[in-house]
């Protein structure tokens, strides 16, 4: 599987099949899986300081994103990417 990077942009498709570009904005691999923090590319493109909504994503074998199932998941990577991003700083 090619390795995600942060600034690739993905389309990917919402619940009622409307196409959207989303922007990489953090990878992190948690317990032997990886999960993306993503934008929609207009929001980031933009650089305000207005709150930009993101999304994490969880990227299976085959390199396709799937929702983060259970709570406990998602505080895992959100956390793990509030670590990222203070590394960055």
């Amino acid at each position: 599987m090619e390795k995600i990077e942060v600034g690739e942009v993905f389309t990917i498709s919402d619940e009622n099949d409307v196409e959207q570009e989303v922007e990489v904005l953090g990878v992190m691999e948690i317990e032997a899986s990886t999960f993306v923090a993503v934008a929609f590319s207009e929001d980031v493109k933009q650089e305000t300081d207005e709150d930009i909504d993101i999304f994490f994503l969880k990227v299976d074998e085959d390199g396709d994103f799937s929702a983060i199932e259970s709570d406990e998941e998602f505080d895992k990577v959100s956390e793990a990417f509030d670590q990222l991003m203070d590394e960055d700083e």
